[in-house]
């Protein structure tokens, strides 16, 4: 029986898998799937060795923190890659740990199917040159990146629609129209404050008091999308301030929903981005994390990804101390009163989609060939 290996570290890339792994499934209905991912993939018939939920951490000094269990990780993944004598690996974003399986596995004489390219362009530009020597075929999700990586060594890259716009195909062709001035009745703020527990005890308080805030002078229902893997409690804590809560896999109705979001930077302020909901992007660390990022990042350019496909802040982004109910009341409050502003971001998030078409090609169909071969 042949077995494949996929590697989901985090619910982005459980995400990212999700976009193809089904088809794939159905595709190769006898090959043994197995490795790191949560419910989703679980639900799927893949076999879980780890949780994704005990693999991702927050920054530099978690990674730091996690690091033995990673190396324990790393040398069971590929103990039971020979053990299974498995000839393909799905290696999902998550680089910090997946370039260095990718580089065991190569030796093992494993075909590397990296699917989301590190974000190397940004920082780490190195990481392309162990991608060269390690990986089958990369596939690239942003419109910039298979020539870049192309340019610089590798030799197999396919760009592909970012997984999201597979994600949402149908719903893109239904997302409400919401002129200024529709909120007159009632304010709905989305609440995004991120998918992991750090992020969402530092940002949830944040943006709670900016909608209290913004109660004073205007009809605000605060509405908020939690996520399955952190502990209900943090939720409950504040659920008394809170309008509406949605499940995670609501987040699409709640995007059409809601007039304004204030999210975690991630894979969702690319969502906010496609079903043009204005948003303020948000990202907070520890103080070392901080310092490492103003000393040693030289990638100096947006960090969210609706900002980064558009090549300018179309969403604004406050990091760090800049995250404060001051700032965050300020922006909503001009998209409430400014209609020329609140305009032109809608006519600029209207083009978001248009920007992440890839090449016309069946990536689950790709995989099954290779796995197959």
């Amino acid at each position: 029986m042949h077995s494949c290996l996929v590697v989901a570290g985090e619910k982005s890339g459980e995400e990212h898998a999700m976009s193809f792994f089904p088809e794939l499934r159905e595709l190769l209905p006898s090959v043994q799937f197995y490795g790191v991912g949560g419910e989703d993939l679980e639900s799927q018939g893949m076999e879980l060795l780890y949780h994704l939920k005990n693999f991702s951490s927050m920054g530099f000094s978690e990674v730091v923190e996690k690091i033995p269990f990673y190396f324990n990780a790393l040398s069971r993944l590929e103990d039971e890659v020979i053990k299974r004598e498995t000839k393909v690996a799905i290696l999902i974003d998550f680089q910090g740990f997946n370039m260095r399986l990718a580089a065991r596995l190569k030796k093992r004489g494993v075909k590397v199917l990296y699917y989301v390219a590190p974000q190397a362009w940004a920082w780490k530009a190195h990481r392309a040159n162990i991608l060269s020597e390690t990986v089958h075929t990369l596939f690239t999700i942003l419109p910039f990146e298979k020539d870049w990586f192309l340019e610089r060594g590798v030799k197999q890259v396919r760009s592909i629609p970012h997984p999201l716009m597979l994600t949402y195909k149908n719903e893109l062709d239904s997302i409400p129209h919401k002129p200024f001035g529709v909120w007159k009745e009632k304010v709905k703020l989305l609440l995004l404050p991120g998918s992991r527990k750090f992020e969402i005890l530092s940002l949830l308080p944040i943006y709670l008091e900016v909608s209290k805030k913004l109660k004073s002078q205007y009809p605000i229902e605060v509405h908020l999308v939690k996520v399955n893997h952190v502990p209900q409690a943090i939720y409950d804590y504040y659920s008394s301030e809170v309008d509406v809560i949605y499940e995670s896999s609501a987040l699409v109705k709640a995007m059409k929903d809601c007039h304004f979001a204030l999210a975690a930077s991630g894979t969702v302020t690319l969502s906010t981005g496609l079903f043009q909901l204005p948003t303020i992007v948000c990202y907070q660390a520890s103080l070392l994390n901080e310092f490492i990022f103003y000393n040693f990042i030289k990638y100096k350019g947006p960090i969210s990804l609706t900002n980064i496909i558009h090549g300018e802040r179309v969403f604004p982004e406050f990091v760090q101390s800049g995250v404060n109910v001051h700032q965050l009341t300020r922006v909503i409050r001009t998209w409430l009163e400014n209609e020329t502003a609140y305009n032109n971001l809608i006519e600029k998030l209207k083009n978001t989609k248009h920007l992440l078409s890839g090449e016309n090609f069946s990536v689950p169909k790709y995989m099954a060939r290779i796995i197959n071969e």
